[in-house]
């Protein structure tokens, strides 16, 4: 049966082996559930060949890469040239890109260093960027803010207070919502979802990460990005309808997905 809406996943590891194994059938299976797009970002270089390979095989695949804060030891100084050369590439993005200190501040000036080295690499191609960001939202926006970095991106799984999320769409910036919004106890996340602009709002997977609530340990799949809208549609006012327009309009319009660039 043909779906009456149509949705995009900003942020999905396609390349994974997880996803690999059957990847055909994830992408089929995906599109018929209505997913138009699949956005895929890179966090190591040594990720990135095969992201750029299978993108450039369907139009409806999009790359972003990137070098991950929590990554560093797996990060070498010449990646970052690699990184500026790909960037004129057919990217939507540069990320996933930010700042991670869930173990502790160990690394904090390695990773800040990382971070704004690839936010002057975004701002010279005039991309956007995909945020990874734990326990790191207030540096990260005062970065933003020096820097004055004006391509804005999306906040990949955002889980930050209200006042950082305004601060987040006055820069520019679109925030993700996955798998963890279909938890129960997730309740400040789903509250924030709930109240937030529809038109600052996209939804991702993480694929084959952030398994949803009635899917524990299995793998994450982008064909079940309808269940996190649907998840989104109990908490607002708006109809499923117009939540997977407005969120897919802000995919595009933030990612410029109907004007990717050519290789």
């Amino acid at each position: 049966m043909p779906m009456n809406f149509e949705i995009i996943d900003t942020h999905c590891h396609m390349d994974m082996t997880e996803l690999r194994s059957d990847f055909d059938g994830v992408l089929d299976r995906s599109m018929r559930a209505g997913i138009t797009d699949f956005v895929i970002p890179g966090y190591v270089r040594s990720g990135w060949d095969r992201i750029l390979e299978i993108c450039i095989q369907k139009p409806y695949l999009h790359p972003c890469l990137g070098l991950h804060p929590a990554y560093l030891d797996k990060h070498r100084d010449e990646d970052i040239e690699e990184l500026r050369e790909l960037s004129s590439r057919e990217l939507v993005a540069i990320g996933e890109i930010g700042l991670d200190f869930q173990k502790g501040r160990k690394c904090e000036r390695e990773q800040q260093e990382l971070f704004e080295q690839q936010l002057f690499i975004a701002e010279e191609s005039r991309l956007p960027v995909l945020l990874h960001v734990r326990k790191g939202h207030d540096q990260v926006l005062a970065t933003l803010r020096r820097k004055r970095f004006n391509n804005g991106g999306i906040v990949h799984g955002f889980n930050g207070s209200r006042q950082q999320a305004d601060h987040y769409v006055k820069l520019g910036f679109k925030l993700g919502y996955g798998g963890t919004l279909t938890y129960d106890r997730a309740r400040r996340i789903r509250k924030l979802a709930a109240e937030l602009p529809l038109t600052s709002i996209v939804l991702e997977t993480d694929a084959p990460d952030m398994s949803l609530a009635g899917r524990r340990g299995e793998i994450n799949s982008p064909e079940y990005l309808p269940e996190i809208l649907d998840t989104l549609v109990s908490l607002r006012p708006e109809t499923k309808e117009e939540i997977a327009a407005q969120t897919t309009t802000n995919a595009r319009l933030i990612l410029g997905l109907d004007c990717a660039r050519e290789i």
